[in-house]
């Protein structure tokens, strides 16, 4: 996640480990939230940037976040289409008819 600057330096020990603080804990594991939910690194980068200027860009930071909620939910209901399309082709499949459908589309093409 370091390089690619969505986690700011971390200390080192005398050993030259890293010694991660509470912290660097939070921000890591922010990270992952937000890459779950499907965040670009380039938002991510946006958004802590704006988080790193403080309290002044609380709006700006809660609008960035609106927006890509709104795209998730997009994709979402995107995904969940598909999902009921499967289901209905895994349902003809049962039913013997999915065959039917693909040979008509092949007799179809070799006309």
């Amino acid at each position: 996640m370091k390089k690619n600057g969505l986690i700011g330096p971390i200390k080192r020990n005398k050993n030259g480990y890293r010694d991660f603080q509470e912290q660097d804990l939070k921000r890591i594991e922010f990270v992952k939230c937000m890459r779950k939910a499907d965040l670009s690194i380039d938002v991510l980068r946006k958004y802590l940037q704006l988080y790193n200027e403080g309290e002044k860009t609380k709006e700006q930071r809660t609008k960035l976040l609106l927006e890509q909620k709104g795209l998730l939910e997009k994709k979402i209901k995107a995904m969940q289409e598909a999902a009921q399309r499967l289901d209905y082709k895994i349902k003809l499949y049962y039913e013997g008819k999915l065959d039917e459908f693909l040979e008509e589309t092949n007799k179809e093409e070799d006309n």
